[in-house]
């Protein structure tokens, strides 16, 4: 196959691009230049930038277009309708955040998505994210109709995640001592190591699949709980856990996703209970959790484990203890 590649040079994309390159496909990456240049020396690269630079993408034939960077509905439309009479297939990745309801577990791809007042809005924000990759899907079905495959991701994980979202836990259990964790340990989770996506989408572009999918793991239920756990075992730690309620955290000041990675609150709990059967019936699969976490854990080493991006310091997380342990003696 000839795929080109609108991005393709960051984590899940550059996973996806190496398998395609191994397994024998012709593959273009079309980007600005800005990350991992020259990163995938059996890739041809090709330099410009999709909002307004579209005339340097090679004027060729292609079976598959994947398009790992699209956020505003105007250059997502612009891109489909420059590739609509040369290309076979348009794979988008999109977002689970593009349900309008956040509250409900068990959601398919029928569910309502979300809606902008003015869709002439560009500025990204919490707000605006999950609506805008709402237009950016109805922007690539309406140039490829028949011929789209729109990826729904969640939490992708594992190594080269730039969001540190998943790598603050290994590496705070490693750590040992008390460890802050959010209340309650049966919380569900979901995420997917990202070279497992990057398997299943190779097989659906290899079968010229189309449709939309919500894709995220894992093929079983996780907790909280068994996600610490798991990092508890691959790592030998002697790690606390400490479970502190949300109301806590949420009085002081604890920012859900950010400060505590992977946590949400209540109110926003359908985001990790996602229908993806349909995802599962196409083949995705998933590597055990273990694996990934030791993954993980290793490439975190190999980059001298630097500051993350995600999570809170251990001075802080030592305080809101303190404090948690205070409130429960009174």
């Amino acid at each position: 196959m000839r795929i080109l590649f609108i991005g393709g040079t960051r984590f899940v994309g550059r996973h996806l691009a190496l398998l395609a390159v191994g397994a024998g496909h012709e593959v273009t990456l079309f980007h600005r230049g800005s990350t991992n240049p020259g990163a995938i020396p059996a890739a041809e690269e090709v330099l410009g930038d999709r909002d307004g630079g579209l005339d340097a993408v090679p004027a060729r034939v292609w079976d598959a277009v994947v398009d790992t960077s699209g956020y505003v509905p105007r250059v997502v439309g612009a891109s489909a309708r420059r590739l609509a009479d040369s290309a076979g297939l348009y794979v988008f990745v999109s977002s689970l955040s593009v349900y309008a309801d956040a509250t409900t577990a068990g959601q398919d791809e029928g569910a309502p998505v979300g809606k902008l007042d003015d869709p002439s809005v560009e500025e990204i924000t919490d707000e605006t994210y999950g609506p805008l990759k709402v237009l950016c899907e109805r922007e690539v079905e309406g140039a490829f109709p028949g011929r789209a495959l729109i990826l729904r991701w969640g939490l992708m994980v594992g190594p080269a995640d730039p969001t540190d979202r998943f790598t603050y836990w290994p590496r705070r259990m490693e750590d040992g001592g008390d460890v802050l964790a959010p209340a309650p340990p049966s919380a569900p989770l979901q995420f997917a190591d990202g070279r497992d996506i990057a398997r299943w989408m190779l097989s659906m572009l290899e079968r010229g699949r189309t449709g939309t999918y919500n894709a995220t793991g894992p093929g079983e239920p996780m907790t909280m709980a068994g996600l610490l756990e798991a990092c508890r075992r691959v790592t030998g730690s002697d790690a606390r856990v400490r479970w502190v309620p949300e109301w806590f955290l949420l009085e002081g000041g604890v920012e859900p996703w950010s400060d505590l990675p992977l946590w949400l609150s209540s109110r926003e709990a359908g985001f990790h209970a996602f229908d993806t059967s349909r995802a599962l019936a196409e083949g995705l699969q998933f590597r055990p959790l273990e694996e990934t976490i030791a993954d993980t854990r290793a490439w975190d080493a190999e980059r001298g484990r630097p500051e993350l991006a995600a999570g809170m310091s251990r001075r802080r997380e030592a305080e809101l203890l303190a404090a948690w342990r205070a409130a429960s003696l009174q």
